[in-house]
């Protein structure tokens, strides 16, 4: 029974929808499964901020201290933080399918290839971020803006808000490594140099934004966008590899077109 090209494209919507959202739904009870106890996601957090102490890479709290006081900055950085990580990479998927679907495949094998190799570093590696490492006086930027915004206060998430998340999955961030993905994926499809460039100004007011409000380790932004640079390159390479499996040479298909002609002008 043939499939009409309709129903076999409603097919391939479905399938990618379901794809998607099973691993988004999995991406979210992992990270309430791995929620952990604090006293090891502090451990962890400590020894994030010694490794970066000796690399001379831990700024967050002088970019933490030096710019939340400043209102419309931080306000700011909130929206950014709680809007555009699910906004942005949605969107894109969806716009990649739509009109380039050539560079979707690619696209979408990394994305969710990056995202469930995150997920082991939330199960195995609970990190505290900045704001919740007691004793070293970070600002929780999001939780201070809450008037500003429909995210939680710090009264509400001391009185139990932020219990339907995952308050420690830091490590590593994907905030910064599905903005990192944006980026690529936009600079894939421009083509003029500067565009490329401008492209990955996305990934950097997110890392900048992570690292402001105290949600993430410097160390934290470099794992997420390594894991997501990986995931792509591999998913580039594994397309390349297999695309000659699912589509056959130009010159075997020219061939066996002319072969069938002479088939049938001979019957």
């Amino acid at each position: 029974m043939s499939t009409s090209p309709g129903s076999a494209g409603r097919a391939g919507v479905v399938r990618e929808i379901a794809l998607c959202l099973g691993l988004y739904g999995l991406y979210t009870v992992t990270r309430l499964w791995a929620s952990g106890a604090y006293p090891a996601a502090a451990r962890n957090a400590l020894d994030v901020l010694h490794v970066e102490h000796l690399l001379g890479l831990d700024i967050e709290r002088a970019v933490n201290h030096a710019l939340s006081p400043v209102t419309w900055v931080s306000v700011a950085s909130s929206y950014w933080y709680a809007t555009m990580h699910f906004i942005v990479t949605p969107l894109m998927l969806v716009l990649l399918y739509r009109y380039r679907h050539d560079v979707y495949r690619v696209a979408r094998t990394a994305l969710m290839g990056a995202t469930f190799f995150a997920l082991l570093g939330y199960f195995f590696f609970p990190t505290a971020p900045p704001r919740l490492l007691r004793g070293y006086d970070y600002i929780d930027t999001v939780a201070s803006t809450a008037r500003y915004g429909w995210w939680p206060s710090q009264e509400a998430l001391d009185t139990g808000a932020g219990a339907a998340t995952n308050q420690f999955a830091a490590m590593p961030s994907m905030h910064v490594g599905w903005a990192l993905w944006v980026s690529i994926v936009l600079a894939v499809l421009v083509r003029r140099r500067w565009l490329k460039v401008l492209a990955f100004t996305y990934v950097t007011a997110t890392t900048v934004v992570v690292v402001l409000t105290g949600n993430h380790w410097v160390l934290d932004a470099v794992a997420g966008g390594a894991l997501v640079a990986a995931a792509w390159g591999l998913a580039t390479w594994y397309e390349r590899t297999t695309q000659g499996a699912r589509e056959p040479e130009p010159a075997l298909v020219a061939a066996d077109q002319a072969l069938d002609e002479s088939v049938a002008r001979s019957g």
